[in-house]
């Protein structure tokens, strides 16, 4: 079963952010990582404070897992500390 990396964000300071995005996006595909939402429009129908989304589809949810714990991303992700409000989940496809 596929896995996936859900992220909802509130980005705080740009700049910063897009630190992390430079970092982060080869990590990602470095594991097979495919970007299927990556921003762009969207509609809050629900909840409110994440203007953004990002959707990465994995081999399968270790992989997506491995992906995360790796040295390389938790090093990009010390980018988000202070320039963002995320809320990230790992799921399993049905």
């Amino acid at each position: 079963m596929k896995g996936y990396w859900v992220a909802r964000c509130h980005i705080t300071n740009g700049d910063e952010y897009s630190k992390y995005a430079a970092l982060a996006r080869p990590i990602i595909e470095s594991f097979g990582g495919i970007f299927l939402v990556r921003g762009g429009n969207q509609l809050e129908v629900e909840g409110g404070i994440y203007e953004r989304t990002v959707l990465v589809e994995f081999e399968n949810i270790q992989t997506a897992e491995a992906c995360y714990k790796s040295e390389a991303y938790q090093s990009a992700l010390k980018h988000v500390a202070d320039s963002a409000i995320r809320h990230v989940v790992l799921v399993e496809g049905i």
